[in-house]
Order: C-alpha cells, then structure tokens, then sequence
C-alpha cells in the first residue's frame, strides 16, 4: 500500500522468518556461527533459545540456506507428533521413502541412511522448532537418535529452538541424560537500542530504500524501541503500522506522531496498550 510513496521494492517488515532479512547484532552473529560450527563438527546436540520474537526461527532457516551441499538437513515446524510420527516426519524431510509403519524399521532406515551419509563424506542435521513444545516421550526419542553414532562421529547432528522455557524443561532430572549431551547453548537476548535503529535501517535497505537513514525520525527509532522492548518481531509490527500512518497522512518521514498513532491503532485492535504488540 505505501510502497510507491515510499519508494520501496518490497514491504520491509513483514513478521516471516525470512533469511534475506536477518540482522546480525553481535548475539544473533554468534548463534548463526555457532550452529553452522556445531553442524560442521559433529557437536551432536546444539540448544538455541530466546524469547518470542527474538528471530530464532529466521536464524534456522538460515543456517539451512547456508549449509555445505554435503548437510542433509530435515526441519520438523510443529512437535506436537508422537515418537513413532517424529521418526517418520524426518524421514519424509530427508525424502527417504516411508512404506513400513513399524517406528523400529524406521529407525533402522535412518541409521542406514546416515551410516551411508558418513562413508560419503556428508553430514545430516536435524533442526526442531519450538521444541519448549516438545513431551517427556519426544525428548526421549531424540536422545535416542542421538545415539545414532560410530566411535568416533555423531551421526546426526540435532538443533532445538525454542523459547526459554525450553532450558527449563532440560533441567528437569528426567532429562539429564539429554542436558549432558548438549555441547552447545546459545540465547539470544533483545536488541539495544544502538541495535535496534541499525536493525530497522538493515531492513528497509534489502527493501530498496535509497536512503534509509531519513526515513523515521530518531525520536521515532526511540519510540518503537522502548514499546518494541527490542524484539525483532514487535518492532516490524510497529514499523509496518507507523509506515502505514505516515502515508495516510502523507509524510514522507515517519515522525514521533506516526509511531504513537500506530501504537494507538494497535492498541484498539488488541485492547489494552500493554498487550498491543
């Protein structure tokens, strides 16, 4: 809608986890380098959490693109499956034919499958999302299939993402097996201020912005920061709508004004200003 007026190829802050769009502040660089490392040296469990919003989701997705063609990679988006579906989810992700039902047959597939990866010189990851969802019964079956592996290699390397309720549920005695195997944990945290200004300028300019440092106000940046709290996705939700304001009154900087007009609009939608984002 304000695109042209904007002078923008592409809505700069859509709330899709889109790899194109990812921000490296310093936390975010170190958790996309240290699962690429886990990955490419067999760590076996890597642990990735961070509030809601925070842009794990987008990190994943871009690890997988930057993967070497030797990782196969399998991403399970919904863990609400059981052991045996978990088993078969991967599988089908893998593109490894599924025709038994039996869980112990599929296992038996993907240790072949992975076995053969390794006398090849190529490496599997497995990427689960919001695994804070994962039952006792899954964490389980993932310890399990970290077994997978020979005296000297993981054969399958696991990346759990979720919120931070997930360090919590590793905690839990039931899983100090699974705790013990994890070999990498990184947390993002919210963006800084400083972060938070260079992140919106990142994305406007991947947008086409030809000149992205005037298009919001630094009292506007400011604004969408303290409301935003610094998470990714609250402050995409709040650029959006303020880019929104500011064409319909037609400014061509969006000002302190918008960003609270936006903020109110948000507000109505939701009910309370406190939970408007």
């Amino acid at each position: 809608m304000y695109l042209d007026f904007f002078h923008l190829n592409e809505f700069p802050f859509n709330v899709t986890p889109d790899p194109r769009f990812l921000f490296f502040s310093d936390r975010h660089r170190e958790a996309f380098d240290s699962l690429l490392y886990g990955v490419e040296y067999r760590k076996g469990f890597i642990v990735l959490t961070g509030e809601v919003g925070c842009g794990k989701t987008t990190i994943c997705r871009s690890v997988l693109n930057n993967l070497p063609r030797t990782v196969h990679s399998a991403l399970i988006l919904n863990p609400s499956l059981t052991a045996s579906q978990l088993v078969r989810a991967i599988l089908l992700d893998l593109g490894i034919e599924t025709a038994e039902q039996d869980k112990l047959v599929h296992i038996a597939q993907l240790n072949r499958f992975l076995l053969q990866c390794l006398e090849q010189g190529e490496n599997v990851a497995l990427i689960v999302d919001e695994s804070q969802n994962l039952d006792p019964l899954l964490m389980e079956q993932l310890r399990m299939l970290s077994n997978l592996e020979t005296d000297q290699h993981k054969l399958i390397q696991i990346i759990l993402s979720g919120q931070p309720e997930l360090k919590a549920r590793l905690q839990q005695p039931g899983l100090r097996q699974l705790r013990q195997r994890v070999m990498i944990h990184c947390n993002l945290e919210p963006l800084s201020a400083a972060e938070t200004t260079f992140y919106i300028m990142h994305r406007l300019r991947i947008s086409g912005a030809s000149d992205p440092h005037t298009l919001f106000t630094s009292s506007a940046v400011q604004l969408i920061h303290e409301r935003s709290g610094g998470i990714p996705r609250q402050i995409n939700t709040l650029c959006d709508r303020s880019l929104l304001a500011a064409y319909v009154h037609r400014n061509r900087q969006v000002t302190l004004t918008d960003v609270q007009n936006a903020m109110a609009e948000l507000s109505s939608l939701i009910g309370t200003q406190d939970s408007a984002l």
